[in-house]
């Protein structure tokens, strides 16, 4: 089968190609393997060279618009961005800078490895300075007071972009990429040479959410203690998880949660109509992501209330949409990777398990062609292998069927299999 080109303009200094196995079928699905190979975390439209119009650029509303073979797309951000070169311009202060920035709405996976900032023209002259003199006579830089100051405002609003509470490992890594980057600041007669940098990140850590509390910042405001949002429920409150980058984001630019209940209201009476297409779904969806996150957290409604409210949220390409909202992943990959790496050890356990346990698991081997083991048929083999292994029914984790089928069909199935058992 033929791949799928596609030219992705990201900006002028940055063109990339990529090819996919298929077209994408929907809007919502290219925007997700877009941002998932480029690590595009911030909400963004596109726009493509119509053949029509001598290539001319269009906005893209509708996937069918795409050419057949190959593609090219240009970046549209919606946000604006979120660091900017040092400049050599006076600038204002470090409170006045945080407090007139807009509350973020989208928040970026922490990196594998951090990346420290750059700093003020000033810091980074001394810096370099520094870094020259401790590499030709081993002579530590002297830090002033209002230098580490600058320095660590910097991190931590760095961090910020992350994670608002990083955790322990999170912030020695940070202390770590600092001294790599700049060996001047490395601290004699520390264990790793940057105790002091890591314990005095914690401290500017909760300083920064002080700040940001005090601009509005709602995710840090839910956890302010006394500080908390007027008029916010403590009790039953939803607490972030680990794997939740946008745990609370604001509101869109333009927005108010009444406008975005008005989206709401006219999505779920759609969905009920049944007249809304994937491209709109995945659209308005995206949009009233924010309000529906406050819902979920503030509120704690049960499933029953959500589902009646949100009804495009049950669909299957929604449940991998709203995850890669909720936690920058892409959930499906992630759970292949995953199943994947593990599957040589639990092929091994399944051949080596014995009784009636092992005659079950002996027959799901015998489906396999172990001369030419074929990845589907292999997580297939695990996944079917691993309830039995743990002594539950299969019937329960899953459901055999043929991919023609729809899910009525399924549903028949089943009900003529229980029937047929009783």
């Amino acid at each position: 089968m033929e791949c799928y080109t596609v030219r992705f303009i990201i900006n002028k200094q940055n063109i990339r190609k990529i090819s996919l196995d298929k077209k994408p079928d929907t809007l919502e699905e290219l925007k997700i393997i877009l941002r998932d190979k480029f690590n595009l975390e911030h909400d963004f439209n596109l726009m493509y060279e119509d053949p029509e119009f001598n290539n001319a650029l269009c906005n893209l509303d509708d996937i069918a618009a795409l050419p057949a073979r190959r593609a090219t797309l240009k970046l549209i951000s919606l946000l604006p961005m979120t660091s900017s070169p040092p400049s050599s311009t006076p600038s204002l202060s470090d409170d006045t800078e945080i407090l007139s920035s807009p509350t973020p709405t989208r928040r970026e996976k922490w990196p594998e490895f951090f990346d420290v900032p750059n700093f003020s023209v000033d810091v980074e002259c001394r810096l370099r300075q520094a870094n020259l003199a401790f590499t030709r006579d081993k002579i530590y830089a002297n830090i002033t007071r209002d230098m580490k100051h600058r320095i660590l405002e910097k991190l931590a609003e760095q961090m910020y972009k992350f994670d608002a509470y990083p955790d322990d490992e999170r912030i020695h890594s940070v202390a770590l990429a600092l001294i790599s980057k700049h060996p001047c600041l490395t601290e004699p007669g520390s264990p790793n040479g940057c105790s002091g940098w890591k314990n005095s990140l914690k401290f500017k850590m909760g300083n920064y959410r002080t700040k940001m509390r005090r601009a509005g910042c709602v995710d840090v405001c839910i956890n302010g203690g006394k500080q908390r949002v007027p008029g916010m429920l403590s009790k039953c409150l939803k607490r972030p998880k680990r794997f939740e980058v946008n745990y609370l984001p604001g509101l869109p630019d333009g927005q108010n949660e009444e406008s975005l209940e008005v989206e709401r209201k006219a999505l779920a009476e759609e969905m009920r109509k049944k007249i809304c297409s994937a491209t709109a779904i995945a659209s308005k969806m995206e949009q009233t992501f924010p309000v529906r996150r406050r819902e979920i957290v503030e509120t704690g409604s049960p499933v029953q209330t959500v589902m009646e409210r949100w009804p495009a949220l049950f669909t299957e390409k929604q449940v991998y949409a709203e995850f890669n909202r909720i936690a920058t992943t892409n959930l499906r990959t992630d759970f292949f990777d995953a199943l994947d790496r593990y599957t040589p050890r639990l092929i091994t356990i399944l051949k080596s398990k014995r009784g009636n346990v092992g005659q079950t698991l002996t027959e799901l081997l015998k489906q396999i062609n172990v001369g030419k083991p074929d990845v589907t048929a292999m997580r297939s083999l695990v996944l079917k292998g691993l309830p039995v292994l743990l002594g539950d029914d299969p019937d329960d984790f899953y459901k055999t069927c043929f991919e023609l089928l729809d899910e009525c069909d399924i549903m028949a199935a089943k009900q003529h299999r229980d029937i047929g058992s009783t």
